[in-house]
């Protein structure tokens, strides 16, 4: 597909979609919890979506970056993705899906505000400033509001660990030899990195296994094939074909259903608070991401 100046329906109905499925992926995670530990669920999921991004390779006949710099730069980006996903899993295994989702997807914030000063051409002006106050201040409410039923602090804190160590990695991926490699490159090494962390210190947090299901396997694997080696991918392919501005709107969808699905399918208390915070959270990732 040639590449475009602009979001085209096509675009949009596959953007929109990205941010249901990633959406979706938060209360699954929060299912699949109840069967598997956490950071050992996460490191399952990195082995099996690494085994298959590395089989389409294969097919494909994909070549990975391998230099000592790349490799230098896939190693931190994994170590840092590795991180991302401790944080997330155990946020999601103490807080809920909404809460934990409006906090997660503030990244931009972290981002923009580190990009500043790092990142000539992102610089922030007068709208990405307001955007960036908005959606701080969505998530201090976010934070305030312990209404939520199973509203946990720490979990809080685990989500905005994930958010900062997400921003992180987008910072290596531009700052770093990755920025010249093939997206397949960036995803893989994070893959391979977390896959063995991840697995290395579940032990660390406790039982390996709680009372694992067909519905937590199922999970895993969604999580693993529909989610890692699937939908990264398909995203990573948007980003050769549309702008990277019009791309990164999108997030502010992702939030959104997250709050939604949290509520319709896991009954989740979402206060008038919660829906301030997500309001303020969505706009300020729209004015940071606008050029």
């Amino acid at each position: 597909m040639e590449r475009k100046t602009h979001i085209d329906t096509f675009g949009t109905i596959a953007l929109t979609v990205f941010a249901i499925a990633l959406s979706f992926n938060q209360v699954v995670i929060k299912v699949t919890n109840g069967g598997f530990s956490p950071v050992f669920s996460a490191g399952i999921r990195s082995l099996i979506g690494l085994t298959a991004v590395a089989l389409w390779m294969a097919y494909r006949r994909k070549a990975f970056g391998r230099s000592a710099p790349v490799v230098r730069a896939g190693i931190l980006a994994g170590i840092l993705f590795s991180l991302e996903f401790i944080c997330l899993y155990i946020a999601l295994d103490l807080t809920t899906v909404s809460r934990a989702s409006i906090i997660f997807y503030s990244m931009p914030v972290w981002l923009a505000l580190v990009a500043h000063v790092f990142l000539p051409g992102e610089r922030l002006n007068a709208v990405r400033l307001l955007g960036l106050v908005l959606a701080m201040t969505g998530v201090i409410v976010a934070v305030m509001d312990r209404q939520g039923g199973e509203a946990s602090l720490w979990g809080d804190l685990f989500a905005l660990g994930a958010a900062i160590f997400w921003g992180g990695i987008a910072l290596v991926v531009r700052l770093t030899p990755l920025s010249q490699e093939k997206p397949e490159t960036q995803l893989i090494w994070q893959l391979i990195v977390s896959s063995i962390v991840l697995i290395a210190v579940a032990p660390l947090f406790g039982p390996l296994l709680r009372d694992p299901q067909a519905i937590h396997v199922a999970g895993l694997m969604f999580q693993a094939i529909g989610i890692v080696a699937i939908a990264y991918l398909i995203w990573f392919w948007l980003l050769t074909i549309y702008p990277a501005s019009g791309v990164a709107s999108f997030s502010f969808l992702s939030p959104v259903f997250s709050v939604l699905l949290g509520w319709w399918l896991l009954g989740e208390q979402v206060g008038l608070s919660i829906w301030l915070a997500l309001v303020l959270v969505a706009l300020g990732i729209i004015l940071i991401n606008r050029r």
